[in-house]
């Protein structure tokens, strides 16, 4: 048997950084959507499990037992060899190692029949939310996820100028840890720019400091601002991957290609935010 699983971006659409915990861990407030771009994996039982990377963006990608595909899949008691073909890029932002875990686990539970293990969570922040793999608000270190019902397609233009972000380094560069969360109640959005316009005023609180330890991001968020139609240009997670929201697909579609033939050393790639 071979299931196949698609492992999608993970777009942080605000960040609220909203205090910090005795044991140093951060506590935030996320609206985050998925988008139609991601990683691929393909796993069939075996004899003993091994992981071959493919795709654009394997490159440094680690296939030692460090890899979230690796521990994920450890998680059960059936070997099995996984390819992951490698899209999104390493260090982004874009929650691709957790989303790759995420994926494994979902496959994992295809294959044996069995449901997600207790420690899957424990992979890292980002699991649950990717397990969800729909619109969610994500609170705590990531633990409160909650669906989000009623955001609007979002189109969207990503891009990511090849410079790993470490995100711990980021959160020490925060200043100030206890910002102001999200509304209690999220908004009933009418339409599509409406909710544009409402996550217009929110927050990416790590977006200063990684810019401050990569200043190309600003570069990045500057680029995508002046692209034709944009209409919020933000980061995403800790960086480096930046976004820009558009009314249309056909205008991210466009926008993409006219970054793509500014910046060819970046990646840029036009995505439907869900």
């Amino acid at each position: 048997m071979i299931v196949r699983s698609f492992a999608p971006a993970k777009v942080n659409l605000t960040l609220h950084v909203t205090g910090q915990r005795a044991d140093g861990y951060h506590l935030l407030d996320s609206l985050v959507a998925f988008a139609d771009v991601g990683d691929r994996l393909r796993l069939e039982p075996a004899e003993a499990t091994r992981l071959k990377l493919t795709g654009p963006m394997a490159a440094g990608v680690p296939a030692d037992a460090s890899n979230l595909v690796l521990r994920a899949a450890g998680l059960y008691d059936l070997p099995v060899a996984i390819t992951l073909d490698k899209h999104l890029p390493l260090a982004a932002g874009i929650g691709g190692g957790s989303s790759d875990a995420a994926a494994t686990l979902l496959a994992m539970a295809e294959l044996t029949g069995s449901p997600l293990p207790a420690g899957a969570t424990g992979l890292g922040a980002d699991v649950p939310v990717c397990l969800m793999r729909q619109a969610a608000r994500m609170r705590g270190i990531g633990e409160d996820v909650q669906p989000v019902t009623g955001l609007p397609d979002l189109h969207a233009v990503l891009a990511n100028p090849g410079v790993a972000v470490p995100t711990p380094a980021v959160f020490r560069a925060l200043s100030e840890k206890n910002g102001a969360p999200m509304p209690i109640q999220l908004p009933q959005w009418q339409d599509r720019r409406s909710a544009i316009d409402w996550i217009a005023g929110q927050r990416n609180d790590l977006e200063t400091p990684a810019i401050t330890r990569a200043p190309v991001i600003g570069e990045v968020l500057a680029a995508l601002s002046t692209l034709p139609g944009a209409r919020l240009a933000r980061m995403s997670g800790s960086g480096a991957t930046c976004f820009a929201l558009f009314d249309t697909r056909a205008g991210a579609d466009k926008a993409a290609e006219i970054l793509a033939t500014s910046q060819p050393g970046w990646w840029t790639t036009a995505t439907t935010l869900r």
